[in-house]
């Protein structure tokens, strides 16, 4: 059997264990771990016939070596808006960042997924331009309940819903009978229903006569109202249909803690995430007219995020994704820095680990926790336990070799995704990827793509 052979001083295999000097054994045949091995091994321990080659040797010495980020909230947008972020572009993204699968959203594509049909134009539209390895959900909007059982028969990976306006014509919201309609249909799979939690029940002032440039003048539009509003709806509804698992995406709202830290007790089925900006980005901060700031729900306020990584800490919130939702830089209105107009949405993909790791850090998070927040948790919550997000015999050779205490600074011109505006431009960061591995395959090494042919394939 061809291998590859990864050593390195600090390998860590799961979230449960330390660091720990190891060699990783893949078929290279199926990109598969066979081997765990607890020594590091030399290059003479295997003959000629086992590692045919010497760049199927890898010595990472004292750089940590764990399983890829699995990237469960991605807005590729291809095909339709390909401008605003493609598959080809995304996937690269994602490898020079340490992702090794990411599950992309159902919008803002054109179709959106939410039915078999445009699932397939999907997936026809990735096919050969992946770097990494992608699945997808489906959209759950209004009028389409008997295309849910279709599309998880057909291998989404779950399925979305607003319950406010998307920004997009073609994905609008769901009210609380289509959620329950919904609901339903899921009774029968263990698909997962994910919300984008913010209801607006009326009781929202308006930000008339306010500053457009100004920060809060948005907060003022977001508070974190509309966030319990919805979430309080959601726990109403899971107590009707209990089997269903529902899950709130990009969680910016601290004051939903305590709702869902009590459905959490009662044995719901609620999981919920958060994203790096969320953790690592306060309002306070935020400069007028910076509108590469905005997203949906907030930045909020700094004792607000303390709050949310208490939680992340404590396991109320499950886990970290990047949100990643760019636009084309017009439609960030960055000239006229109106925050009232611009689209919502971050560029972040490529840089989940140093920014989450940046901040973990200084709050006494260890690489153990960043691997259960970015790898493990996704990789159970999408279905994919035992193939991706830990380094165990039988799962996929999906790795990131990275240093936790190098720094860099995030350019313009190291930034593989499309639309080049976020809101880490300039920022000092600790944590570089070194090394990215798909299936044992290198797909990335010291800022260089190693393929020239995207090695990812569609999770289906």
């Amino acid at each position: 059997m061809a291998k590859i052979v990864i050593t390195s001083n600090k390998v860590l295999r799961t979230p449960a264990q330390p660091a720990a000097p190891g060699t990783i054994i893949v078929d290279k045949a199926t990109g598969k771990v066979v081997e765990v091995l607890d020594t590091v091994k030399a290059r003479a321990d295997f003959s000629a016939d086992q590692v045919t080659s010497e760049q199927d040797f890898v010595q990472a010495g004292d750089l940590v070596v764990m399983s890829g980020v699995v990237d469960a909230h991605v807005h590729i947008n291809e095909p339709g808006r390909t401008d605003w972020e493609g598959f080809y572009t995304a996937t690269r993204a994602a490898a020079a960042g340490g992702v090794t699968t990411l599950i992309d959203m159902p919008l803002n594509s054109i179709p959106p997924t939410t039915t078999v049909e445009n699932l397939h134009i999907k997936t026809s539209a990735a096919k050969g331009q992946v770097h990494v390895d992608v699945g997808f959900y489906g959209g759950v909007i209004p009028d389409n309940a008997e295309d849910l059982i279709p599309l998880v028969q057909a291998g989404v990976k779950g399925f979305k819903c607003f319950m406010i306006e998307s920004g997009v014509d073609e994905f609008p919201c769901v009210n609380e009978a289509e959620i329950a309609a919904a609901m339903k249909k899921f009774e029968q799979t263990d698909s997962v229903f994910m919300f984008h939690a913010e209801q607006d029940c009326g009781d929202i002032p308006k930000p008339e006569g306010m500053d457009p440039k100004a920060y809060n003048t948005f907060l003022h539009q977001r508070p974190q109202l509309l966030e319990t509003n919805a979430i309080r709806t959601i726990i109403r509804l899971m107590k009707d249909h209990p089997k269903v698992r529902c899950h709130i995406v990009h969680l910016s709202a601290a004051d939903a803690l305590p709702m869902i830290r009590e459905a959490k007790a009662q044995g719901l089925k609620l999981t919920v995430e958060t994203c790096p900006h969320y953790l690592s980005l306060n309002s306070e901060a935020v400069p007028d007219g910076a509108t590469q700031y905005k997203c949906c729900p907030p930045i909020r306020e700094d004792e607000n995020r303390d709050k949310l990584w208490a939680a992340l800490k404590e396991g109320t919130i499950d886990y970290v994704v990047s949100d990643h939702s760019p636009c084309v830089v017009e439609l960030k209105l960055m000239e006229a820095g109106d925050f009232v107009g611009a689209w919502g949405g971050i560029g972040g993909l490529q840089f989940g680990i140093p920014v989450v790791w940046t901040e973990a850090r200084r709050r006494g998070c260890t690489i153990q926790d960043l691997n259960k927040w970015q790898s493990f948790n996704t990789a159970r919550q999408v279905g994919l336990r035992g193939v991706k997000g830990s380094i165990e015999v039988g799962c996929d050779a999906d790795f990131v070799v990275w240093d936790p205490e190098e720094t860099f600074v995030i350019r313009e011109e190291i930034i593989e995704f499309k639309n080049k505006v976020t809101p880490y431009m300039g920022r000092t960061l600790h944590g570089v990827v070194k090394e990215t591995y798909v299936r044992g395959q290198r797909v990335w090494k010291a800022g260089q793509f190693t393929s020239d042919k995207p090695l990812g394939k569609l999770l289906l």
